[in-house]
Parts: C-alpha cells; sequence; structure tokens
C-alpha cells in the first residue's frame, strides 16, 4: 500500500510538474526522447538488417559448399593474377564430384546470364537466367507455389521447359494461367511449368521473383555456358552428420586430384561458404551496434542532466511541503522514494516519445529502406530499461538531498 501511494502520488507531482512548467520539461525530456530514439533506431535497423541479411545467406544453405574460381574473401597478400588465371569450374567436374564425393548428399552445377522475356507484346529486360542441373531443388532452398520441378528426363534431355518468379508471372499474365504458357527466351519459345513461391526481394540479389530456371543441357543452345563472363558455380550440400569442414576437405582433395594437380601447387579453385559472409557482417554489425551507443549516449547524457536539473528544482520549489511531511512523521526513505519515482516517471515519459518515433518509422519506411524493418520485444524493453536507468541515476542526488533536509529549516523556506 506504502508502495502505491508513492507511485500515485509521484505520478500526480510529475504531471503536475509537466503541466506547469511545460518549456523546462519539453526540453528536460527532449534529451531522454532523442538518446532513446538515436540508440533504439541504430539497433532497429542494424537488427533488421542482420535478419534479412541472414535470411539471404540461409536461402544459399548453411550446409552448402560452393566451387568456384573466386573466394569470397581475399587474403592480404594474395595475388590477383593467380585468381584470375585459374580455370571455371566445368560441368563434366560434376559428374565426378556425384560419383567420387561421400560426403555429399548432392550437387549441381548453376550459371547465370542476364536475358530478355517476352510474352506477345510484353517484355521485360535484364532478368536473371539460372541454367541449373538437375539437382538444383535438393541443393537450393526454395518452394514452387504453382506447377512443378522439372523431371529428370526433361533436365538431362534439355527440354525447353522453364520456372518463372512471382513478379515475372504477374507481370507477364496478369489476368490468366502462367501454366503451358509459353514465353520467349533470348528469342526462343519455352513452356512454363511452375512458379517459385514469393519470397520478396533479397539484400544479397538473386531473388527468385524475378529469375527464370531452366535446365542447364537446354542453356547450351541460349548461351555459352563455357564464357569466362558467366562464373559459373558447382553447389554441394553436405550429407547430415557431415560437417562443411570435412565436405570442404574432401572436396580439396577431389578437386585437386579431378584437375590433376601437382602436391606442391597451388588449389586453382574456391570452396566457399555462407560463414565467410556471417563473419565479415558480425564484425560490422558490432561496430555499428558501438557507434549507436555512442551517439544516443551524448543525447542520453544531456537528457540526464535536464532531468536532473528538473528534479533540483521540483525539490526547491517542494521545500516546504517536504518539511511538513517529515513533521508529519514522513520517513526520509519515503521523500527519497517519492523523487525518485517521480525522475523515473518523467524520464520514462521521454523513453514512450522515443520509442513511438521509432515504431512510426519502422511501419512508414520499410519501403524506402527495401526491406522489412521491425521494433523487436528485446529493442523496447532495451528502451524502457535505458529511461529507467536514467530516470533512476538522474534523480537519486535531488531525492537524497531532499530527503535529508530538516523539517523545521525546510518549513521555514520560502
Amino acid at each position: 500500500m506504502v508502495f502505491l501511494g508513492l507511485f500515485r502520488e509521484s505520478i500526480l507531482f510529475a504531471l503536475n510538474a509537466l503541466v506547469v512548467n511545460k518549456l523546462r520539461t519539453f526540453l528536460s525530456l527532449l534529451g531522454i526522447t532523442i538518446g532513446i530514439f538515436a540508440i533504439i533506431t541504430v539497433f532497429t535497423i542494424t537488427d533488421s538488417l542482420e535478419q534479412n541479411l541472414r535470411k539471404s545467406v540461409q536461402s544459399l544453405g548453411d550446409d552448402v559448399v560452393f566451387v568456384e574460381k573466386w573466394p569470397w574473401t581475399f587474403g592480404p597478400d594474395y595475388p590477383w593474377w593467380k585468381y584470375i588465371n585459374r580455370p571455371l569450374p566445368d560441368y563434366t567436374e560434376l559428374d565426378n564430384i556425384l560419383r567420387k564425393c561421400d560426403g555429399a548428399q548432392s550437387a549441381a552445377f548453376t550459371i547465370n546470364a542476364n536475358i530478355t522475356v517476352k510474352y506477345k507484346s510484353s517484355s521485360i529486360e535484364n532478368v536473371t537466367l539460372v541454367c541449373a542441373s538437375h539437382q538444383y531443388d535438393k541443393v537450393k532452398n526454395f518452394e514452387i507455389a504453382e506447377g512443378r520441378y522439372f523431371t529428370d528426363i526433361e533436365s538431362s534431355a534439355g527440354r525447353p521447359v522453364a520456372i518463372i518468379g512471382d513478379v515475372l508471372a504477374h507481370s507477364l499474365f496478369p489476368f490468366q494461367s502462367v501454366l503451358g504458357q509459353f514465353i520467349k527466351v533470348n528469342g526462343a519459345k519455352v513452356m512454363v511449368i511452375g512458379v517459385f513461391k514469393k519470397e520478396g526481394e533479397s539484400i544479397l540479389g538473386g531473388s527468385n521473383d524475378t529469375q527464370v530456371l531452366v535446365p542447364v543441357q537446354y542453356a547450351r543452345s541460349l548461351i555459352d555456358i563455357r564464357s569466362e563472363n558467366l562464373d559459373p558455380v558447382i553447389m554441394v550440400r553436405a550429407k547430415k552428420g557431415i560437417t562443411n569442414d570435412e565436405l570442404i576437405d574432401e572436396l580439396t582433395g577431389l578437386m585437386r586430384s579431378i584437375r590433376k594437380l601437382h602436391p606442391m601447387a597451388d588449389d586453382n579453385f574456391a570452396l566457399n561458404q555462407t560463414s565467410l559472409i556471417s563473419n565479415q557482417f558480425d564484425s560490422l554489425f558490432d561496430i555499428v551496434g558501438v557507434a549507436g551507443w555512442i551517439i544516443g549516449g551524448f543525447s542520453i547524457l544531456v537528457g540526464g542532466f535536464g532531468i536532473a536539473n528538473i528534479m533540483f528544482v521540483s525539490v526547491k520549489e517542494r521545500t516546504n511541503i517536504i518539511g511538513v511531511q517529515k513533521s508529519l512523521g514522513a520517513k526520509n526513505y519515503f521523500i527519497l522514494l517519492q523523487f525518485i519515482f517521480e525522475s523515473v516517471f518523467l524520464s520514462l515519459i521521454g523513453g514512450v516519445i522515443g520509442l513511438l518515433i521509432v515504431y512510426v518509422i519502422t511501419v512508414t519506411a520499410g519501403d524506402t529502406f527495401g526491406m522489412e524493418i521491425t521494433l523487436s520485444r528485446s529493442n523496447i524493453i532495451l528502451g524502457f530499461t535505458i529511461s529507467i536507468l536514467i530516470g533512476l541515476v538522474s534523480g537519486f542526488i535531488p531525492a537524497y538531498g531532499a530527503s535529508q533536509l530538516d523539517p523545521v529549516e525546510a518549513i521555514r523556506a520560502n
């Protein structure tokens, strides 16, 4: 009951301070509001960016190893000319990996190119053509909303069939069924047998929504799959119970054998995995987080001084009331808690305003950033926690001074 009484009285005093001293209160709370807004905005954008990046990385597969010409990260002392002279992954190497790699569950050869897709009078340029071998659906994570995947015969025989993205389907066929329709890919007729499930934009690029997937054997008639400009990839998914490191060790020996490399020769291929991307982003997010604390910390520091200032003024204005309360038997802790509660309440108001501004931004600015931005529960709790701590720290000295006032001197104060 004492706690509830203190809480109610502190809220009334705080509300009275807000009403009576509007300008002073506004300026005092502005620092807290800006500080909470700055910190939570940085963390919200950082968390949302990290979630979207990790989602994009996971779509590549965290148990997949990519056999490529170029590594995703470069060593500081590795000559660039050793990379550029490497051979490209070849389709024939896929067969060796499928037959000889014990740790591989599945593998696929893929190559991408930019093409123009047409249907009657409709035309879409710069569409990504993905040419893949049959086990692509077992290596790459995707879902088909309509239709089906290629049959083994369609893949091996190079039939003119395709699976297209959701955006392409709605753009080319807004008022009719997509399945069974023929589109022109680089001038060649291809039958649509499936549509990818809509997945939204990917930060790393390569969203299925704007792709056309065809069998790589058919793609030979459309593009030169041996071209140096297309950068082919062999994707290898590990079996259950096989780690990426174990798969990489096995693939290293197998690829060296396939390419007949001398024991002392350097590898002329790169084995990449998604952890290389994740590790690079982890350090970046740590730096951004520290920057967020520094930026918001200065604003919160100013806001904390503002809260302390308003509490010192509040103690001075209510010195007579404090004297009367103590003469009537109020304990020191009662006076102390009364002003601390008031300080925390005022700080919370600034924090809530800051959080509301962040929430409005996340609701209205998601499309502007090109990704989904959400104010997470952890960031809301962080905002409230910081506000409470600032209120406690800023209000303690004024509250302690008020609790130590002599009742007689306090009553006599003007």
